[in-house]
């Protein structure tokens, strides 16, 4: 039996895993900004990216935060839905609390176990059809399709400040090849979230709330 087909395929499986990636990356490049240039949306969505073990945000998960703050004092965005699994949106909206955003722009979504999962409930269960996702650079592509998959028009505005720290980015880079595959599954068979709950007017109320 000839090996050629085998040795093929183990050329070509590098590129074809790496597709979704490239794809993403380059169907979103008019999508993504920076703090300064973004436009006015309702919404700034911010994923979550764990907790340290004094139950603070993360290095990542604070830079995102960061940018949310900075998006709603500029008037850029008139909430913040906070999206994390279990305690993090407590975590979150702490920090934004401490930043100077008012806990009633604050909306917190305890069921946001991954990317997919924060999109399909940001859409479903809060109303979100127009919004600024918040995330690192490297994740930004993936979440901005993610988001569209799910019914939100969305742009981004990814963290680009932690791009010398190799232990954060080069394993951010790598884990989104993978992720990338996935999420393309997700895009093509659209399925349920872990949970998901009946609509809420929460966060249109948060929107519709005077600034402090």
């Amino acid at each position: 039996m000839s090996r050629k087909p085998w040795v093929l395929l183990a050329l070509l499986a590098p590129v074809l895993v790496a597709t979704p990636l490239a794809w993403f990356a380059a169907s979103t490049d008019g999508r993504r900004t920076t703090v300064d240039r973004a436009e006015a949306r309702p919404i700034a969505l911010v994923l979550g990216a764990g907790l340290r073990r004094d139950g603070r945000p993360t290095l990542l998960l604070a830079r995102r935060l960061d940018i949310a703050a900075d998006l709603y004092h500029r008037g850029t965005v008139d909430a913040v839905l906070v999206s994390g699994a279990d305690e993090e949106p407590v975590a979150m909206r702490t920090y934004l609390l401490a930043a100077g955003v008012p806990d009633g722009k604050i909306v917190g979504d305890a069921a946001g176990f991954r990317t997919w999962d924060s999109c399909v409930r940001a859409r479903e269960v809060y109303g979100v059809r127009s919004a600024i996702v918040v995330t690192q650079e490297f994740h930004l592509p993936r979440a901005i399709v993610l988001c569209g998959a799910a019914g939100i028009d969305a742009t981004g505005v990814g963290d680009a400040s932690l791009s010398a720290r190799r232990t954060a980015t080069v394993y951010g880079w790598l884990r989104e090849i993978p992720a990338a595959v996935k999420a393309l599954g997700d895009t093509l068979f659209r399925p349920a979230p872990q949970h998901i709950g009946a609509p809420m007017d929460t966060l249109a109320d948060a929107v519709l709330a005077p600034r402090a």
